[in-house]
């Protein structure tokens, strides 16, 4: 088991809760803005844990149930720190990544939801590891599972994929478009840039995650939602990891 290097009652250098204050199930979106709306429209009893470089934390209830949202940054760093901080200083359990991701696939549309069977990646952060070969990053597959459920159950238009969790910005790429056209031609049916470095977090450190992705813009249609919508136009992925607090 991996111990803290943190003290029991002390936060860390980028989180000023202390243990006790975040609950078993966190939700992150990227933007902590996001995670601000979820907590003032969902969340009862809500509690500010932290602003550390306006990282925002909160802790509430759902349905008279523990839960709490904090963002991650943009990124496999920035999601590897704050949520290898939170699996292994804070004690949490699960933790739904709840994002937004540009779709691969013409199906894949702008509004839908993408649950992450897996993800691929071309970034380096499983190095640490010393593996011998590539780490294929995986979901729990009892979040997943759950997930589905809920969605269907919802009637919420839904895929469950693999996803390319890159550390360039898929516009920004010097490849252009065959940046990531090649990885949709393996199959992942989104782009993000964290889900992988959650992954393996939970992996090592023995924990479970979920991401769910909702499409804000498709690499193939080129159709986007505004940064607007990418903040409030995301009930259905919202509500869907609402219960998962417990």
């Amino acid at each position: 088991m991996v111990k803290s290097i943190f003290g029991p009652k002390e936060g860390t250098p980028h989180n000023n809760a202390c243990p006790g204050d975040i609950a078993k199930t966190v939700l992150m979106p990227g933007d902590p803005l996001r995670a601000k709306f979820v907590a003032d429209n969902y969340l009862e009893n809500v509690k500010e844990n932290s602003s550390v470089r306006n990282m925002l934390v909160f802790t509430g209830t759902y349905k008279g149930r523990p839960v709490s949202v904090m963002g991650s940054g943009m990124g496999c760093p920035s999601m590897g720190i704050y949520s290898y901080e939170l699996f292994c200083h804070y004690g949490v359990e699960n933790i739904i990544r709840i994002g937004t991701c540009g779709g691969l696939t013409a199906d894949v549309e702008v509004g839908d939801v993408l649950f992450a069977q897996a993800s691929s990646t071309d970034s380096n952060y499983a190095y640490q590891y010393g593996l011998s070969g590539t780490y294929a990053a995986c979901a729990d597959y009892g979040l997943l599972e759950k997930a589905v459920s809920l969605a269907r159950s919802m009637n919420v238009r839904h895929w469950v994929g693999n996803v390319f969790s890159s550390d360039i910005f898929s516009l920004y790429n010097a490849e252009g478009e065959e940046g990531w056209k090649k990885w949709a031609r393996m199959g992942c049916a989104g782009t993000d840039m964290e889900s992988y470095a959650l992954y393996c977090n939970a992996a090592y450190l023995k924990k479970k995650a979920l991401t769910m992705l909702t499409c804000s813009d498709s690499n193939v249609t080129r159709k986007e939602m505004t940064p607007e919508e990418r903040q409030t136009s995301l009930v259905n992925m919202f509500k869907i990891a609402l219960e998962f607090a417990e």
